[in-house]
């Protein structure tokens, strides 16, 4: 008799009393309402309207309702009108609804979530400054 496929798992749901420092890593779904400082790594996150995450979120599947401060790498992204977005957006198909805040930068690329895609070019060596001038002592008056 042939089994049955396995019913897919609920997402793990973090309340909006709840507040985690330190990384989550999950290859399920992620609904998050509270305050999370740290790295999230999930199949599918959605960040409620009353969530805030500090750190960088890595997932296929990112919809964004509240708060994140830092990189966000997704597959396909979405924020929302109440959106909150601080920081760079690496993303293969991205969607931005009227009302949204976002502050940074939107780069798209085939891999978004292999270590930001694409190696980035190496920094230009950095370059010799001089001192800085040191004004005179003054003369101690007596």
């Amino acid at each position: 008799m042939p089994s049955t496929p396995k019913a897919k798992a609920p997402a793990s749901t973090l309340s909006s009393d709840l507040t985690v420092v330190g990384n989550l890593r999950s290859t399920g779904d992620i609904l998050v309402e509270g305050t999370i400082e740290g790295d999230i790594r999930a199949h599918m996150l959605t960040v409620g309207e009353s969530a805030t995450v500090k750190g960088e979120v890595v997932a296929d599947d990112v919809v964004v309702n509240g708060r994140i401060v830092g990189r966000l790498r997704g597959l396909k992204v979405r924020l929302t009108s109440t959106a909150r977005v601080e920081g760079d957006i690496i993303h293969k198909t991205i969607a931005i609804e009227s009302g949204a805040h976002f502050e940074g930068s939107v780069q798209r690329q085939e891999d978004p979530l292999n270590n930001g895609g694409a190696p980035r070019p190496k920094a230009a060596a950095p370059q010799q400054q001089a001192p800085a001038q040191q004004p005179a002592p003054k003369p101690a008056q007596n």
